[in-house]
């Protein structure tokens, strides 16, 4: 999978910044079409220290905003779960990365 946010940087490089506080997270976005709503994650984002987790969320909270309503009944429901999770910073997903990349390294080695 993807990881935006991490290009040119080295394992090590990702370490130091997720031990000052940057963590990798997914954004949840809803689109809607009458009766068939759709609830999809974003690619996986690595927010740096002192980012805004928030602001990174944004395009995938504006476009549940925008399209995710129209869907009954589940179009609403996902839209606020969609805008809930999106505005709280994302789903913190770094120690599964943290896991799969670590693990790569040593078998690579």
């Amino acid at each position: 999978m993807k990881i935006e946010g991490v290009e040119g940087m080295t394992v090590e490089q990702v370490q130091e910044e997720i031990q000052q506080g940057g963590r990798f997270v997914l954004y949840q976005y809803c689109i809607s079409v009458l009766v068939l709503t759709f609830r999809r994650s974003s690619s996986i984002h690595f927010v740096k220290y002192g980012e805004s987790a928030v602001g990174k969320g944004m395009k995938y909270t504006a476009v549940s905003v925008l399209l995710g309503w129209w869907g009954i009944p589940w179009g609403p429901i996902y839209t606020i779960g969609s805008l809930v999770r999106n505005l709280g910073g994302g789903k913190d997903v770094t120690q599964e990365v943290m896991s799969s990349i670590c693990g790569e390294q040593q078998g690579a080695a």
